[in-house]
């Protein structure tokens, strides 16, 4: 039996597969809808049988190499330097320690990176720009106004917030979909100002600032404290663009202490184990995988493949204080793991990738950061008509930012959602 949402799911693609014979980027933006929210995985027919996203690449691809105009065409450095982590990919992967698994995430990284490189082809105008990031934003938001919603009603709890489905692939993870919400609240700010698709009147404002809110509330119902450290970040990076600092420092100070009373408990008690991280075994077993990549490494530096990970086995010690005045006791606790992930992007790349493909990766996210300064410096001093340009590239820095500190606590090396965002950097550089 088809359900109501189904329906919806169905003819909202259809009407973006249509709109696109009239606008061919506009199969660009139906692939990164896809890529993002997964309606595939959210409907029980129809969609889930088809291969919706092999459609929309193949229409964006197709539409732009026989229709669209490539003379101001441009090829960015970072291009290159995808194409290389493409190739090396590719060649790990032959030599993977678990070959069969390996495949199966080279099946989305290739499909990634991929993107990525064709993506700034297809940005030749702000406009296009424009779209892109505000259908990235709309696609998370999608996921995240759910999330948002649902904290409010119940307040969450770590493994306990419904992002719409079950599992926990793609940004329906946690910590993941923290990372991500935090890093856009910059992109759904400028929007609030500086958008031209829907001009900023009060209605797009009341949405911005409300969806800003949503993205601060996502660390919160998921209890991710990759959230809250990089809730942290991103009030010191705004802290760069604010024009009453002594105004904005008041609000970041009096926020907290506001706030915390609505907090649920079981946030503040997750968010406590940041100071003593030794008595969490989550915590403990980050840091000896952290241990146990270095020394892999040693041996494999060119790195062991994708799910290199499944080979360890790991020896912890929780530490936990108990009692209290002179009656304190200290607890250590003995503990095993196996096949523990990574949880954190930079020790993905060393244990996956080795040295070549840690060095490759930094390349790419390093240089988008230090391009989007520059283009900051370039316009600050910009006409009217050129003044949205500081802002955004500011705004893009900042998101890259925050989702590079976000990347320390978890997996998210090869998240499609931050190669669109490379690709907008990109789009914007050129």
């Amino acid at each position: 039996m088809i359900r109501v949402r189904d329906l919806a799911f169905i003819a909202f693609l259809i009407a973006l597969f249509g709109f696109g014979f009239r606008r061919p980027f506009v199969f660009v933006l139906t692939y990164v809808y896809i890529d993002i929210v997964s309606p595939q995985r959210l409907t029980y027919l129809l969609l889930n049988s088809v291969p919706i996203s092999l459609i929309a690449v193949i229409a964006a691809v197709g539409a732009w190499a026989m229709f669209d105009d490539k003379r101001d065409t441009r090829l960015a450095p970072r291009q290159f330097l995808l194409l290389l982590m493409l190739i090396y990919c590719a060649i790990t992967t032959r030599s993977a320690d678990f070959p069969v698994d390996a495949m199966g995430k080279w099946d989305w990284v290739w499909k990634a990176l991929a993107f990525a490189i064709f993506l700034p082809l297809t940005l030749r105008t702000k406009l296009r720009i424009e779209a892109l990031l505000l259908f990235m934003i709309l696609s998370a938001g999608s996921i995240i106004i759910v999330g948002g919603i649902k904290t409010l009603a119940s307040g969450g709890g770590y493994g306990e917030l419904n992002l719409m489905v079950s599992n926990n692939s793609g940004l329906y993870e946690g910590s993941i979909i923290s990372t991500v919400a935090v890093c856009i609240v910059p992109l759904v700010l400028w929007f609030a100002t500086y958008g031209t698709i829907f001009k900023p009147d009060w209605k797009v404002k009341i949405f911005c600032y409300a969806l800003a809110f949503a993205c601060l509330l996502i660390p919160v119902g998921t209890s991710a404290r990759t959230g809250l450290v990089c809730i942290g970040l991103l009030a010191a990076l705004m802290l760069r663009n604010a024009k009453r600092r002594l105004m904005y420092l008041a609000l970041v100070a009096v926020v907290p202490i506001v706030s915390l009373p609505f907090l649920p408990e079981s946030f503040l008690e997750r968010m406590q184990t940041i100071q003593n991280h030794q008595s969490d075994t989550s915590a403990s077993t980050r840091v000896a995988v952290w241990k146990w990549t270095i020394d892999y490494a040693k041996t494999h530096p060119f790195g062991g493949g994708f799910e290199a990970y499944r080979q360890n086995h790991l020896r912890f010690e929780t530490v936990k204080v108990v009692g209290s005045g002179n009656n304190i006791t200290v607890v250590r606790t003995p503990g095993e793991d196996r096949a523990r992930a990574y949880h954190s992007s930079y020790f993905e790349m060393l244990g996956e990738q080795g040295y070549p493909g840690l060095a490759l990766w930094l390349m790419i996210n390093i240089a988008g950061v230090f391009r989007m300064e520059v283009l900051r410096q370039r316009y600050r001093k910009a006409s009217a008509d050129e003044a949205w340009v500081t802002p955004l590239a500011s705004a893009l820095q900042n998101a890259h930012i925050v989702y590079l500190l976000g990347a320390a606590f978890v997996g998210i090396a090869f998240q499609p959602f931050i190669y669109m965002l490379i690709g907008a950097q990109i789009g914007l550089d050129t």
